[in-house]
């Protein structure tokens, strides 16, 4: 990529791990709501309901469980839905439409893939989207009897393919035309976006990828075009397009391991970047910040990798001091009791182990229980 000739000295992995920690409101500053964390971070991933609201807890101070529902199914002012690499992720309401306008294209070729090994014509694909908006246009439906409606009125060809993906649902997922809606005892359901959001403004593809990059990079810069790519979804060559087009606007970042690229507003941010204290973090499954490089040994030594990134795209929750993997942790919340366990890599000092406390007590009062802290020997 052609940068602007411009030198800066070399820049710390402390500095950018401080820089990134500060940017997910896990450093210093708190985010003021569960809308402008979500925002703030690109999204948060959702596969876990109960884990995503730990995170965004993680990042806020004083928040109730009750407020993000509250953003999500009273205010709609979050929305929950598939994005970034064909993931729950939830977004701002605001911003849906940009997500879904970067993404699409990648995500429905994707599944447009799997549907023609199954003989799916685009006239099969058609028809089921317009039974699925059917099927909901009198508000939310249980994902159980959305499909038990749709199956009884789409081709053999496509009741096969709802045979074998996980949720019937995923074609009019990635194109935008539905998202989550409050749940009906243990069951998800669906609700129309048209429906459920306020009209909004097309915009054009490029400049929905653009906005992207540049959120990509304030809150997991310094990065590069793969980094980019990997978290999005969009493929390389589609994804290098757009990161060349913001060529003027980005900085070139050179560390010991090898360049990487930020945002040229945020270069002194990034300078001035630092810790103050041993910065520790309790972060839930799944966590948006353990998920947007493609290397990942900024975070992990190599021999604990498999901990922490697991089989079929499990990922554990985490302790971070200063911005690394230290360790794994589990809890267990019962009749108003939440034990917390600690697997540390290595043995902690004091001042991490206060830390760890610290966060205890912040998860304490998010969900309404007395704490105890087991930290293992490493």
């Amino acid at each position: 990529m052609k940068q602007r000739s411009r030198t800066h000295r070399r820049i710390t992995a402390q500095q950018i791990a401080a820089f990134r920690l500060a940017g997910h409101h896990l450093l210093g500053e708190k985010g003021s709501d569960a809308v402008a964390v979500c925002r703030d971070v690109c999204g948060v991933q959702a596969q876990l309901m109960p884990a995503a609201r730990m995170n965004i807890a993680a990042r806020t101070q004083g928040l109730a469980p009750a407020e993000i529902d509250a953003a999500l199914w009273k205010r709609r002012t979050l929305i929950k839905t598939l994005c970034m690499r064909q993931t729950v992720h939830l977004l701002p309401a605001t911003e849906f439409h940009i997500y879904a306008t970067a993404v699409r294209r990648s995500r429905v070729a994707a599944v447009v893939r799997i549907m023609a090994k199954l003989g799916v014509t685009a006239k099969d694909r058609e028809s089921l989207l317009r039974v699925m908006l059917e099927a909901l246009e009198s508000g939310p439906v249980a994902k159980g009897e959305l499909t038990a409606r749709v199956r009884r009125r789409v081709s053999g060809r496509v009741r096969e393919w709802m045979d074998r993906v996980w949720n019937a649902s995923r074609l009019a997922l990635v194109e935008g035309l539905i998202c989550y809606g409050p749940d009906q005892g243990k069951q998800v359901t669906f609700v129309r976006v048209d429906r459920w959001l306020p009209a909004a403004k097309r915009i054009a593809e490029r400049d929905a990828q653009s906005h992207l990059l540049a959120g990509f990079l304030r809150a997991y810069g310094p990065a590069t075009l793969q980094d980019f790519s990997k978290w999005s979804g969009i493929p390389i060559a589609e994804a290098r397009a757009t990161w060349e087009g913001a060529a003027d606007d980005l900085e070139e970042v050179r560390t010991a391991g090898g360049a990487s690229w930020l945002l040229r507003k945020d270069m002194e941010a990034l300078r001035n970047a630092a810790f103050d204290g041993p910065a520790v973090n309790l972060l839930a499954q799944f966590d948006s910040f353990l998920l947007a490089h493609a290397d990942k040994t900024h975070l992990i030594e190599p021999q604990h990798y498999k901990k922490v990134y697991r089989a079929v795209g499990q990922i554990s929750a985490v302790l971070l001091v200063r911005g690394r993997i230290a360790g794994t942790w589990r809890h267990e919340l019962r009749k108003g009791r939440l034990e917390i366990s600690v697997q540390p890599f290595a043995a902690l000092p004091p001042g991490v182990r206060r830390g760890i406390e610290a966060e205890a007590e912040k998860l304490e009062q998010f969900l309404g229980a007395t704490s105890t802290v087991r930290i293992s020997r490493s």
